[in-house]
């Protein structure tokens, strides 16, 4: 069974021509022209990624994604037209995954996409495995990380993250002590190079510490260390 990628655009046009390309690398691929029709298609079909427009009618991009990620952690993708850094960090704080501005390459989409599901379905892989919880835990004070059933604790309450998030913190926790760099980070979580300085993982680092930390401005989990990158201890 191929993966089944869910393009959410009111522009038919876009939809048709993601379409063609995704189900030339064997996607399956369904379409919804609003956030209501998507969240429609979702309650009835299992997907395993959204590309999901900014701007559309009835319920544009930023609610969508919202209301999803009370259901959801399957990886969501932004597209929009808005280049703006604003905009795009507001995209990754409601919950996206990752961030395309239109016009965009089809090619470096498909890329996109299949970089966010390979994390993805590998993590489910070993949900569905039945790998020892013990073997799998990773354990910092009172915040637990159970790379197994992808599931994040913090005092025992669970918390929710996304891919991207889950995987910052999972690879920050894996080298306690660790300095890594945003562009480091950046290029072993994405699986591609960081071709330009952006601001994409401190806005993933900004909504992992509202999650898990007490005071997100004083972190006594995920640290700054200043001019050089970030690290856990």
């Amino acid at each position: 069974m191929q993966p089944t990628i869910l393009v959410i655009d009111d522009d038919v046009q876009i939809r048709n021509l993601v379409e063609i390309y995704l189900k030339n690398e064997g996607f399956q691929v369904v379409k919804a022209g609003d956030g209501l029709e998507a969240l429609d298609i979702l309650s009835k079909n299992k997907v395993h990624l959204i590309i999901l427009d900014i701007m559309m009618p009835k319920m544009d991009g930023i609610d969508a994604c919202l209301k999803i990620r009370e259901e959801s952690e399957v990886p969501i993708i932004m597209l929009s037209a808005k280049v703006e850094d604003l905009h795009k960090i507001h995209g990754l704080s409601v919950g996206a995954d990752d961030y395309i501005t239109k016009p965009f390459n089809p090619l470096e989409l498909v890329a996109r996409v299949k970089s966010q599901l390979r994390r993805y379905l590998r993590c489910n892989h070993l949900h569905d495995s039945g790998i020892s919880d013990n073997a799998s835990r990773i354990e910092i004070g009172n915040l637990t990380i159970n790379t197994a059933t992808h599931q994040v604790f913090v005092n025992n309450k669970e918390v929710k993250l996304t891919p991207k998030e889950f995987a910052i913190l999972e690879l920050l926790a894996r080298h306690q002590g660790m300095v890594f760099s945003s562009r480091k980070i950046y290029e072993m979580v994405w699986k591609e190079p960081m071709m330009e300085l952006e601001n994409t993982v401190m806005v993933h680092i900004r909504n992992i510490r509202e999650k898990i930390e007490e005071n997100p401005r004083k972190p006594i989990y995920l640290k700054n260390v200043w001019g050089v990158g970030y690290k856990i201890e």
